[in-house]
Parts: C-alpha cells; structure tokens; sequence
C-alpha cells in the first residue's frame, strides 16, 4: 500500500498543471512596449530634413550652401567632416549637372541667351571669372571657353587674352562674360572703359565683340544694350 501511494503521488506531481511563465500581457502592472520597424527610418529621415531646413535658412538658399566654407559647415552641430563632404559633393554635381555641354548648334540672338549658357556658371562665386562665348557668321555657338580667374575686386582684362581664343578658332564674334561676386551686375568705370577698349580692339582685329554680359545673383546687364556700339 506505502508504494501504491507514494505511486499515486508521483502520477498527481506529473499531472498537476505547470505555472504561467510571466508574460508582458498576463503579469499585472506589465506594459507592453511595441517597436515599429519603420521608426528608426522616419526619425533619421526627419532628423535631416530638419538639418537641411536649418542650413538652408542660416545660408540663405542653396546660393549659400555652394559659398559655404567647408570648416564652417563641419562645425555645424549635426554635421561633421563626413556630412559636411557629402554635402558639399551633391551640390557640385547638381552645378555640374546644370552645366552639362550645350548643344554646339546653340543659336544666341539676345543678351538673355548669353547669360542663360554662363549664369550658373558665374552667378554665386567669390571670385570674378571670365567666359569667352565664340560664335561663328550665324550666331551659333562655337565654344564656352573659361579665361581666368580674378581677384574679389576686379580682373584685369588684356585684348590679347580675350582675342586669342577667336583667333584660334577662326571665329568671327564672340561674346565676353563675367561676374560681380557682389551679385550686383551694374557696370563699373572700368567696365565701361574696358569694353571700349575692346570694340576698338576687335574692329582693328575683324573680330566682333558682339556683347559683354555681367553676371550678379540671378539678374545680368547687356553692355551692348548700355553702350549701343555699333
């Protein structure tokens, strides 16, 4: 008898049921915390968003993003060398992308096409550079040739500089353009007295100087409008 009871205990032991494990939704006083995938994406997506905001405003536009110095946007908070990098290679290849190659067959027949092939080009540097449009007996484009890079203040200009890249080519006309990186376009003296200079030069050439364009912050001025050599 001891043994048949200590055998019905051991079969009662086995069968009894065994304890809840504590879960979060049958433990009182358990929150549940759930964890959605997509949180890390929206929060790091908003966090640039937020970041891109912050720099557009503080620089003024993507204008001032390109004039940006590297150091001072590394000290950003949120940046750091590696963003700072990133940023500063997608705003080139966006520039890059808007000065892809024009078609060769290009026709310029008003100061407004001159400036629409250089704008992107010159509108928002800090320093003053020179574009040589060449164009053959029809107006059409030739070559967008670059000559040099000035001072902030001014570049000096040679007939010789200008000319050479026509000679070359055997072009009959072409066009100068450069900046203000004032974004002011308003003629200077030695703008004016310049291209004087330089329509006198291309008469004694045989090479038009059909216009000089200044380049401000999204606006130019047409020196052959302003002066109306003929």
């Amino acid at each position: 008898m001891r043994e048949n009871n200590h055998a019905v205990k051991e079969e009662n032991r086995s069968c009894s049921p065994a304890k809840p494990t504590p879960t979060p939704t049958n433990t009182p006083g358990w929150t549940t915390t759930r964890r959605c995938a997509t949180c890390p994406a929206k929060s790091a997506h908003a966090n640039a968003c937020s970041l891109a905001n912050k720099l557009l405003t503080k620089y003024g536009g993507l204008p001032g993003l390109v004039r940006a110095d590297f150091r001072e946007l590394c000290a950003e908070h949120g940046m750091g060398e590696a963003k700072s990098a990133q940023v500063k290679a997608a705003l080139e290849i966006g520039r890059r992308l808007a000065l892809v190659q024009v078609d060769t067959r290009y026709k310029i027949g008003t100061p407004a096409d001159a400036a629409n092939l250089v704008m992107l080009d010159l509108a928002y540097l800090d320093t003053e550079q020179m574009r040589i449009l060449l164009l053959d007996a029809k107006s059409h484009l030739v070559e967008k040739a670059s000559l040099y890079q000035g001072t902030a203040n001014s570049s000096v200009l040679r007939a010789a500089e200008v000319f050479r890249p026509a000679i070359i080519r055997n072009c009959p006309g072409l066009i100068l353009c450069h900046n203000h990186p004032s974004g002011d376009p308003t003629p200077s003296k030695e703008d004016i007295e310049t291209t004087k200079q330089l329509v006198e030069a291309g008469r004694i050439l045989d090479i038009e100087l059909v216009d000089h364009i200044i380049i401000g912050h999204q606006r130019f001025v047409s020196l052959k409008e302003h002066l109306k050599w003929e």
